[in-house]
């Protein structure tokens, strides 16, 4: 499919042919403990560029609110949107779809687009089956379904894409992960682009601390390289290319948000940080800054393991970082090799080390079903984390997600019906994964730690229920025995209805600019 080319300035924004008045929602995520914690930024880039190029942006906001429907209703009541879009990652696609199905219901004039990293994971996963000569394979069918619900569907970066994607006409897809694209953004271009459009939320709503600072989240850098079985976008240009911000930009992004919301927490939410060679060189800046306000930061982010070094703990520490989150994974050296986590446990232990003597505490990022996993191997995770004396972590059960490694290389099972089975490349092992309909199911992404999780993957050694029950375990002892309290969680809002007095601030905000109706 052909796409029309679109200016690609290093400042700045394309202006909008005509202005359109663009509704955009964040949707909920029920299958979260606590959905207020970080805003959508993926959402509120588009939104920024919509307002850059003079449309109209209205985000509404469903992240926590338990009766969403009925507060979308009241919205498209009142709305003279023309274009309506949406992010999802695949947990959110039930929600995602309820959503979709009540705007055709009540407003089918509504042009609807999809952006996102379902759609980013499922045109990727769709380009390697059909380079693998795989023409029925499950993300053409998964892309199928979002293509018969939506107008447009916007893959990888969107910031460009949208501006064409609210055009009346668009195409059904437009390939922002396609590198060679023209909507594929440049270290220049993500470095020039507008910050997120965080006055269209409610920031007071969302609540996240830090060492007791009030907190919220940014991204310094795009991209991961790495190749973890179990990750997503490992075939995704805008997923995998690193793309950076100058560390001027960055910093300036801190210091706006401090002024303008109080903010002196800052979560980093990069993939990996210490992936940049200028880490060191954004934590000097970092510290910089603090001096020249006057005030004290306390951040937090993820590290990769193999990559950590003593520089990097002693600059973090001194920008205010007391808490590190590394994606262990495993602590057994076959499973570590079926992850191609290239971390080896011996770079792991080290790295909890280096950040120990540096004042860093870690929360160690653990998951369980992996190609070949055992008993034993799930029980080196229990045994690894209580002698290595992490100060929190997590532990989950592996979902194969289209776009992973796990799902878009998955062959049908040779005997069982609605099973899919990755075997990994090097050592043989395996991993068998129920098909999973993401448009109906949302609970495989993560559950309650007090039983409430759910397996749809196996190996050849281990059920799904067994699954379950290790990890269960693993949870309770290990909380037990470094005494790691779980963490608390708030339970979802709902929307009252005032009649004659529209939605509330913490669901909907609007853009100032003032624009001709069309």
């Amino acid at each position: 499919m052909s796409v029309i080319a679109i200016q690609r300035p290093e400042q700045g924004q394309p202006a909008a042919s005509v202005p359109r008045r663009v509704g955009l929602i964040i949707p909920p995520s029920a299958f979260l403990l606590d959905e207020r914690v970080f805003v959508s930024l993926g959402l509120l880039k588009i939104a920024s560029a919509l307002e850059a190029a003079g449309h109209r942006v209205n985000v509404l906001d469903l992240s926590g609110i338990k009766n969403y429907v009925e507060a979308l209703e009241a919205y498209l009541a009142t709305s003279t949107d023309t274009v309506i879009g949406l992010t999802a990652t695949t947990p959110q696609l039930p929600a995602v779809f309820d959503i979709a199905r009540t705007i055709r219901r009540r407003r089918p004039e509504i042009r609807l687009v999809l952006g996102g990293p379902h759609v980013t994971l499922t045109v990727a996963a769709r380009k390697l089956e059909i380079k693998l000569d795989r023409p029925r394979g499950r993300a053409v069918r998964a892309l199928a379904q979002l293509e018969r619900m939506f107008d447009t569907l916007v893959a990888g970066d969107g910031e460009l894409a949208v501006l064409q994607a609210v055009e009346p006409g668009a195409p059904a897809l437009l390939d922002g992960d396609d590198n060679k694209g023209p909507f594929f953004m440049s270290d220049a271009m993500f470095d020039a682009s507008p910050r997120p459009a965080r006055h269209l939320v409610d920031m007071s709503s969302y609540r996240y601390t830090i060492e007791g600072r009030s907190a919220t989240s940014l991204i310094a850098q795009l991209g991961c390289p790495f190749n973890c079985g179990f990750c997503g976008g490992r075939n995704s240009k805008s997923l995998r290319v690193i793309r950076t911000r100058t560390t001027q930009s960055i910093v300036a992004e801190m210091e706006h948000i401090h002024r303008t919301y109080g903010h002196t927490g800052f979560m980093f939410y990069d993939d990996e940080l210490n992936v940049s060679k200028s880490v060191v060189e954004l934590m000097h800046a970092i510290a910089d800054l603090q001096m020249r306000l006057g005030v004290e930061f306390r951040l937090r982010g993820f590290m990769k393991a193999e990559l950590f070094t003593e520089a990097q703990a002693a600059a973090m520490h001194s920008a205010g970082f007391r808490w590190l989150l590394c994606g262990f994974e495993a602590a057994n050296p076959r499973i570590l090799t079926n992850i191609e986590k290239r971390a080896t446990l011996e770079d792991n232990s080290r790295a909890v080390d280096i950040a120990r003597r540096h004042g860093l505490k870690v929360k160690a990022l653990m998951s369980i079903g992996h190609p070949g996993e055992t008993e034993r191997s799930a029980l080196d995770i229990r045994d690894w984390l209580v002698s290595a004396a992490v100060d929190d972590f997590d532990c989950s059960i592996i979902t194969t997600y289209p776009g992973t490694p796990y799902y878009d290389r998955a062959v049908a099972h040779e005997t069982i019906d609605g099973v899919w089975t990755y075997t990994q490349p090097r050592t043989g092992d395996r991993l068998h994964a129920y098909d999973v309909d993401f448009t109906r199911t949302p609970d495989y992404y993560k559950g309650d730690p007090d039983g409430g999780y759910k397996a749809y993957v196996f190996t050849d050694s281990l059920a799904s229920a067994e699954l379950v029950q290790l990890r269960d375990g693993i949870e309770r002892d290990v909380r037990k025995a470094l005494s790691i309290p779980f963490n608390p969680s708030r339970a979802a809002m709902r929307f009252e209805h005032s009649m004659g007095q529209g939605l509330p601030d913490f669901i909907l905000r609007s853009s100032g600019a003032t624009v001709a109706q069309v």
